[in-house]
């Protein structure tokens, strides 16, 4: 069991890969894990990730409301969007909100995220929707992906970025990697001239394993 000390150090790290990877830049994006008692540990608003400390993270309860944090720090304002994840999901035990460049691209221009062409896709992620464009911050983006992340670990969200969760901040990093990635082959495959998608009995029988080995079934 993770102490909130190495939660605190685990979430600057993951900042720091998601940064170095280009996943998000500046002070963008947001992250958080989920604290005993109903309480949250999320990323302050406006920090630049690279240089995230263990002692900028803020502590919030389940409505989002300030619990204890650095003099000046304020809670990123996606809290509410985070919020509305462990809402609707009890297994879900961290959040990961990143900007990664060629998914959010598939959404500018309207291109359905494509699970139909790396296996991986779907054992690991399964379907990745892509929620309707609401504004960043408000509580209309946080509406934007309650149904959606009932069933899924990951979502894109429209001209901004996505939303991966998993019952430890690994798995909602190892998400988010994978989901560019597959959005970077699809911009390659498609640079090269043409796409060859899994035949469509393969990505049933794909989906089908995937469900099983999330469920741990």
């Amino acid at each position: 069991m993770l102490t909130e000390n190495d939660l605190r150090e685990q979430i600057v790290s993951v900042a720091r890969v998601c940064a170095e990877k280009n996943l998000l830049t500046s002070s963008d994006g947001n992250i958080s894990v989920r604290l005993e008692d109903d309480r949250f540990l999320i990323t302050p608003s406006g920090v630049y990730k690279m240089w995230l400390r263990p002692g900028d993270l803020i502590i919030v309860d389940a409505s989002g409301a300030l619990i204890a944090g650095p003099p000046g720090l304020h809670p990123t304002s996606e809290t509410r969007m985070h919020m509305e994840v462990y809402r609707q999901r009890d297994d879900v035990s961290a959040v990961l909100h990143a900007h990664p460049p060629h998914a959010v691209a598939l959404t500018i221009a309207g291109i359905p995220f494509p699970v139909d062409l790396i296996p991986e896709v779907l054992l690991a992620l399964g379907d990745v929707p892509t929620a309707r464009y609401a504004t960043p911050g408000t509580e209309d983006l946080a509406a934007s992906i309650g149904e959606m992340i009932r069933e899924h670990d990951a979502v894109l969200l429209s001209h901004h970025g996505s939303l991966t969760a998993g019952k430890t901040l690994v798995q909602a990093l190892i998400a988010l990697e994978r989901l560019e990635a597959a959005a970077r082959a699809y911009w390659l495959a498609n640079a090269l001239g043409a796409l060859y998608p899994l035949p469509p009995d393969e990505v049933a029988r794909l989906r089908e394993i995937g469900i099983r080995l999330r469920s741990g079934v």
